[in-house]
């Protein structure tokens, strides 16, 4: 599943998820994702990504945030018209959840900005139609 904001930000985001089922324990309720992010800045200048935060929804409501620095590990410059991409994970409890968030950067003018993630479904395969 791919989706990607549309909301009006400099910089846009998608995300590509997968079921990592080698990883992955239903017997257990363990249910390993991965998505992989391609961040595009539009704008005429360059934009350090500062951090991020997930809102992380499982199939029963359960609620996780996540908030941090940077990307794995990386605060990256984007420059005007360049692309970033990672890839990274969640586990679940269920075979179905979501996730959402932004992240926060900083042109090189100094000002911050908020790239919003709109949100996305991690699934086990054939588990929804």
């Amino acid at each position: 599943m791919t989706t990607s904001s549309n909301i009006s930000s400099p910089v846009k985001v998608s995300v590509e998820t997968f079921y990592v089922e080698g990883q992955s324990q239903p017997e257990l309720e363990k249910y390993v994702f991965a998505y992989s992010v391609t961040i595009k800045n539009h704008s005429l200048c360059s934009a350090t990504l500062l951090s991020r935060y997930w809102l992380i929804t499982d199939a029963n409501g359960k609620e996780v945030e996540v908030e941090g620095e940077g990307v794995v590990g990386e605060t990256p410059v984007i420059g005007p018209g360049e692309t970033y991409k990672y890839t990274s994970g969640a586990i679940l409890d269920t075979p179905v959840g979501t996730m959402q968030g932004h992240y926060t950067l900083r042109n090189e003018f100094g000002s911050e900005f908020e790239a919003p993630i709109s949100v996305f479904r991690l699934a086990c395969p054939n588990i929804l139609h």
